[in-house]
């Protein structure tokens, strides 16, 4: 499969974009005032980091492909 050096490029800024992005989140969650009970996580702050992880995971993914594939392109 080819990729062209745009695609190449959107996904690694989608990758980059993923880094940016859900940390701020992460830590805005973790703050606010429904993420915690008495000391102790709620079901709000637990879905809202799993979402966050699956984000950055696949943020990772495609962005490494967005990196392969530019190098490729640059041979």
């Amino acid at each position: 499969m080819t990729v062209s050096r745009r695609v190449a490029l959107f996904l690694l800024a989608f990758g980059v974009w993923s880094y940016l992005l859900w940390p701020t989140f992460v830590r805005n969650i973790w703050h606010s005032d429904r993420s915690w009970a008495a000391g102790s996580p709620t079901p709000y702050l637990l879905v809202h980091l799993v979402i966050a992880v699956v984000s950055l995971v696949l943020g990772t993914i495609i962005g490494v492909i967005g990196w392969r594939a530019y190098r490729a392109t640059r041979r």
